[in-house]
C-alpha cells in the first residue's frame, strides 16, 4: 500500500533522473489548473508563490490576519545550505550524512540527498528576494554552526530568520496576488477535506471572521499547515498552531506517519507557573557560544535556589559544563535530542537551578571575555582591564545576539550580559506528520503535503536549522516539479463544481460538528481539557516514556476526550467571530491524536532520536545510559491509517534501506 516512488539509479542522480522523467504541463495549459495551498508560512508560501509564477491558479488560506504572521516567522537561529563558504569541508554529502544521522538513521536516503542536494539554491532564492542575511568582512554570506554537526553551514539574519525568509516568501506571494494568480484567503480556517471520485478536490473553510462556512475545489489540495507540537499545551509554537487540516486529510484517507516523533528544544525560558500558556525558545545558535552548566556541588544548588548564591559567584571549577564533559567532541553543540536528555538528567538529580529545579545555565561570560580580547588586539588596546575586555566583547555578543538577549531580559527581567540564562527543555518541532511519497503526495491522490506537515525528511530528530530549509525546498524547488506529474491528467478536466454530493456531505459533517460543540453547553472551558491533556502527553509521553506510562496515557486521553464531548462548553454561536469554537474544533483534533501518538511511542520498543524508551538504553561501553536504537526490528516508518478510532488505527510498515550510509549507532562523544 505504500509506494515510496523514489527512484532508481545513484543516489546523486535520483533528483535530476526524476525530474527529467516525470510527466510536466504545458505553460499555456496552467492556468486551466486551480491549486488550493493551506497554509501561508515558509513551505505553503513559497509553494503558493512558485506555483502562482508557474502559471497556475491558486488558492491559498491562512488562519491569520495575514500570510506573513504565519509561525515560520518565530524560527530564530537559522537555515542550513551546503554552500562551504566557510571552506571547512561542507559538501552535498556531509549535509545529507549529518542530516540522516541527526535522525537517528530513521529517514529516508533518497529524500534527504535530495535535501542537501537543493538546499544551495535555497540562499540564492533568498538573497535575490532581498533577505538580508548577515555577511562576514569580506562580503561574502556569514555562516555559524549549530548542533549536530562539525562545520559552519547555517545561514542567518541575526535572531529573526524566520521573519525575514518569510518576507521573502511574502512578497513573491504578493506579488502574485496582485496579478490576480492567487486568491488569498485570510482570516480562513480548513475544517474538512473534499474527496471526489478517489481524489482530493477541494476543502470545507469557515470564515473565522463571520462564521460562514465556504466550499473551495481545486485539482489538487497542498497542505502546508505546520507540525502538531501544541498537543502538548505547554510548546514553543504559536497558541493558534493546530494540527486540524493534517487531522482531517488523515481521518479521509491520508495516512499518519510517526505521530511519536516529537522534538524536545534544549535551549527554552523555563516556564514560571500554571498560568502560562505557551513557553518562548531561545534560539540553539546560543549554543555556539554560550556554554551549558550545573553547579558541581548540591550545597551550591541549594544555595543559589535559597538566593544565597548568585551563579556568577561559582569559580570555573565549582561549575560541571556536562556537555563539554560527556560529549567531548561536540561539546555545546550535540543534537536537540541529546542535549535535551542530559539537561533533564542533571535536573532529575537535584542539580536544577531554579525554584522549580527544571533549569539549567547558559553562560556567556567564556564568549564575552575572549571576543573582548580579541577586540582589544585588533584595535591595538595594550593591557586592557577585564571591565574594558568585557564591555568590548558585549559589544561583539549583542550584534550577533542582541534581540535574543533582549527577548530574555524582558521575559525574567535579568540581563544574561550579566548574569547566565536560565533554560530548559520544551516542546518545539514534530518530525512526524501525514506520509508522502517522493513528490510529496500522501496516500490521497491529489492531495500533497509539504514543510512540517509531512513526515519525510528529518527521521527521528532534526537538527537546527534545518525546518526552514526543508520548509523551502518543498515549496520553491520540489512540489514545482512533482506536482505537475499529477496534474498532467487534469489539463481537460475543467473546474470542478461545488454543487456535487461529495461538498455536500462534507459540509454537512462540519456544521454538525459546529453545532456539537455549540449545543454541548458543558461545564469546562476549552483550555481546561487542552492543560489536561497537555499534562498526560508531557508525563507520560514526554521527554522518556515506558510502556506502562505509554498505556496509562491512552487510556487517560481517551477518558479526556469523552468528557470533552460531554461537559465542554463553547460559549457564543457558530455565525460570529468565536476563538472558543476555532479552540474546541482543535482541541477536538488534538483529543484523537494525542492517543495515537502515545500508540504509536508504545509500538515502538526502541529508542531513536527525539523518542526514548525507558526499556531501551545502552547498559555498558562507551555508550551507557544514551538511546538504544534496534535496527533490526524497527528500521521502518509507521504510517497509520484510520479505522475509525485512534486504538483502532492499522500501522504500514515502509521499510528503510541504507545503501550510502552505513547504518550504526549515534556517537557524539
Amino acid at each position: 500500500m505504500l509506494d515510496s516512488k523514489i527512484p532508481g539509479g545513484p543516489l546523486k542522480d535520483k533528483w535530476t533522473k526524476h525530474k527529467n522523467e516525470i510527466n510536466v504541463v504545458n505553460p499555456a495549459n496552467k492556468r486551466f489548473i486551480d491549486v488550493i495551498v493551506v497554509g501561508s508560512g515558509l513551505a505553503g508560501g513559497a509553494a503558493a508563490a512558485s506555483l502562482a509564477e508557474l502559471g497556475y491558479n491558486v488558492k491559498c488560506f491562512c488562519f491569520q490576519d495575514s500570510p506573513r504572521r504565519a509561525h515560520s516567522i518565530a524560527a530564530q537561529g537559522g537555515i542550513n545550505a551546503a554552500k562551504n563558504y566557510q571552506n571547512d569541508g561542507d559538501s552535498t554529502y556531509r549535509l545529507f550524512y549529518d542530516t540522516v544521522k541527526g535522525g537517528d538513521y530513521r529517514a529516508r536516503e533518497a529524500n534527504v540527498y535530495r535535501l542537501a542536494e537543493v538546499s544551495a539554491n535555497i540562499i540564492d532564492q533568498c538573497v535575490a528576494q532581498g533577505v538580508p542575511f548577515a555577511r562576514e568582512y569580506g562580503g561574502l554570506l556569514d555562516n555559524r554552526s549549530f548542533g549536530g554537526v562539525l562545520v559552519s553551514r547555517t545561514f542567518y539574519a541575526k535572531g529573526q530568520t524566520g521573519q525575514q525568509l518569510l518576507l521573502g516568501a511574502y512578497s513573491a506571494m504578493s506579488r502574485q496576488i496582485g496579478k490576480g494568480k492567487i486568491k488569498m484567503y485570510n482570516r480562513h480556517e480548513m475544517l474538512e477535506l473534499v474527496i471526489v471520485d478517489g481524489k482530493a478536490r477541494g476543502i470545507i473553510a469557515r470564515n473565522l471572521i463571520t462564521g460562514e462556512i465556504e466550499r473551495h475545489s481545486a485539482h489538487a489540495v497542498v497542505l502546508g499547515s505546520g507540525g502538531y507540537g501544541n498537543v502538548f499545551f505547554l510548546s514553543t509554537n504559536a497558541m493558534g498552531s493546530n494540527v486540524s487540516a493534517a487531522w482531517r486529510a488523515h481521518k479521509k484517507g491520508a495516512f499518519f506517519a510517526n505521530p511519536c516523533y516529537t522534538q524536545i528544544h534544549p535551549t527554552c525560558i523555563p516556564r514560571s507557573g500554571d498560568y502560562q500558556s505557551k513557553l518562548t525558545l531561545m534560539s540553539e545558535s546560543l549554543r555556539n557560544d554560550g556554554r551549558i552548566w550545573v553547579p558541581k556541588d548540591m550545597k551550591d544548588v541549594e544555595a543559589i535556589r535559597a538566593g544565597k548564591k548568585k551563579p556568577t559567584d561559582l569559580k570555573e571549577e565549582e561549575r560541571d559544563y556536562y556537555l563539554e564533559r560527556r560529549y567531548p567532541a561536540f561539546g555545546n553543540l550535540v543534537p536537540r535530542d541529546v542535549a535535551s536528555r542530559a539537561a533533564k538528567e542533571r535536573c532529575d538529580a537535584g542539580y536544577g537551578v531554579n525554584e522549580t529545579g527544571e533549569a539549567v545555565y547558559l553562560d556567556f561570560s567564556s564568549a564575552i571575555m575572549r571576543y573582548g580580547r580579541e577586540k582589544a588586539t585588533v584595535d591595538g588596546i595594550k593591557n586592557p582591564s577585564d571591565q574594558k575586555v568585557r564591555e568590548l566583547g558585549e559589544k561583539i555578543v549583542e550584534a550577533k545576539y542582541g534581540n535574543l538577549f533582549q527577548m530574555y531580559e524582558k521575559i525574567t527581567d535579568d540581563n544574561p550580559y550579566k548574569t547566565p540564562m536560565m533554560i530548559y527543555p520544551a516542546v518545539h518541532y514534530t518530525m512526524g506528520g501525514l506520509w508522502v511519497d517522493y513528490n510529496l503526495m500522501t496516500t490521497i491522490p491529489g492531495c500533497f503535503a509539504a514543510g512540517e506537515a509531512n513526515f519525510s525528511d528529518h527521521g527521528a530528530n532534526r537538527l537546527g536549522a534545518s525546518a526552514l530549509m526543508q520548509g523551502l525546498a518543498d515549496g520553491y524547488f520540489v512540489l514545482p516539479y512533482t506536482i505537475g506529474d499529477y496534474l498532467a491528467n487534469d489539463i481537460r478536466t475543467g473546474e470542478i463544481p461545488t454543487d456535487s454530493k461529495e461538498f455536500d456531505e462534507a459540509e454537512k459533517d462540519v456544521k454538525q460538528r459546529i453545532e456539537r460543540l455549540i449545543n454541548n453547553k458543558g461545564t469546562k472551558s476549552v483550555d481546561h481539557f487542552h492543560k489536561r491533556l497537555g499534562k498526560v502527553m508531557w508525563d507520560k509521553v514526554g521527554m522518556s516514556r515506558n510502556a506502562q506510562g505509554l498505556q496509562e496515557a491512552m487510556a487517560e486521553i481517551k477518558q479526556i476526550r469523552e468528557e470533552f464531548h460531554n461537559d465542554v462548553f463553547v460559549p457564543g454561536t457558530a455565525n460570529e467571530f468565536n476563538p472558543e469554537l476555532e479552540k474546541a474544533t482543535r482541541v477536538a483534533d488534538f483529543l484523537e491524536l494525542g492517543e495515537l501518538f502515545a500508540k504509536d511511542a508504545l509500538e515502538r520498543n526502541e529508542s531513536c532520536g527525539g523518542h526514548f524508551r525507558e526499556e531501551s538504553v545502552e547498559l555498558d561501553g562507551e555508550q551507557k545510559g544514551e538511546a538504544k536504537r534496534d535496527d533490526v526490528n524497527f528500521t521502518y516508518v509507521a504510517a497509520w491509517e484510520w479505522n475509525g478510532d485512534p486504538a483502532a488505527s492499522v500501522v504500514h510498515k515502509e521499510q528503510l534501506e541504507f545503501k550510502n550510509i552505513e547504518l550504526k549507532q549515534r556517537s557524539y562523544k
